[in-house]
């Protein structure tokens, strides 16, 4: 298969060249795990700490430090050809700083589930293992489309809690929101930013069906559902995280898990 750079453009409109040799540093916990899946570990030669899939395998990976908090020079001393960063996850002065060092900075930014195609064509393009990013491309439209070829279920209004002290949810402009709307449900517009704060009002737990308390970042419980559902008198669940943020490999057990998430919903009391 023979690539242009347009085919290998990241979110920032950066054209790439395919580097099959490529020494890489990942910094989005979820794409590590796709660089692994595709056969790249051997040349993962960094990552962040919440980079923990699958974890065998990244054990033996150095650390870097966070996603906010990026230890720079153990990047510097690991001499990188490629670090990948999300805009999401990672911050503007983290890009800015690498960009001085490091030869090839790719960006990514998917906000919808279809996004997971052009993401691990984007990677598997420019590090050489493109027939296994195309196998992961054909399980992963399959599995999309039979979510889709379900009856759907009702319309819902949820609430996506991601923090609390101060409480935090998304927007609709974010993955997580594109993941539930796959189920027709939809998000509250709390403000202008992607990810509000919020504080709980009648007038907000009027206008919802049910409220989702993730496992991430914020480690709710199920401690946090029973406190809360006490609280506001509707529905509250807890939801795995992983599976309805994380792009990339977990994507594809996300969508899946959308199903079993209708179904929770569906057989909450109410």
């Amino acid at each position: 298969m023979t690539l242009s750079t347009t085919d290998l453009t990241d979110a920032l409109g950066h054209a790439h060249v395919p580097a099959p040799d490529a020494r890489i540093v990942s910094l989005v916990p979820s794409i590590t795990e796709l660089l692994c899946d595709l056969g790249l570990a051997p040349q993962l030669i960094g990552r962040t700490g919440f980079c923990i899939h699958p974890k065998d395998i990244v054990a033996a990976i150095p650390k870097v430090g966070g996603t906010k908090d990026v230890n720079l020079d153990k990047i510097r001393a690991l001499t990188p050809t490629h670090v990948v960063v999300n805009l999401d996850e990672n911050t503007r002065p983290t890009y800015d700083a690498l960009v001085q060092f490091v030869p090839h900075v790719i960006v990514t930014h998917p906000v919808t589930p279809q996004d997971n195609l052009a993401l691990a064509r984007l990677l598997g393009g420019i590090f050489g293992v493109q027939e296994a990013a195309e196998s992961w491309c054909t399980a992963f439209t399959q599995a999309l489309a039979a979510l889709r070829a379900r009856p759907a279920g009702p319309s819902r209004t949820v609430l996506y809690c991601i923090w609390q002290d101060p409480w935090m949810s998304i927007s609709a402009d974010t993955y997580i929101a594109a993941m539930l709307a796959e189920l027709g449900w939809r998000v509250p517009q709390l403000g202008e930013d992607r990810y509000p704060r919020f504080t709980w009002s009648d007038s907000l737990v009027d206008g919802l069906d049910a409220v989702l308390l993730s496992t991430e970042p914020y480690r709710f419980t199920q401690a946090h559902v029973d406190a809360l559902e006490k609280q506001i008198g509707i529905p509250v669940l807890l939801v795995d995280g992983e599976m309805l943020s994380w792009y990339g490999s977990r994507a594809l057990a996300g969508v899946n898990y959308l199903e079993t998430l209708r179904e929770l919903l569906e057989g909450a009391p109410r």
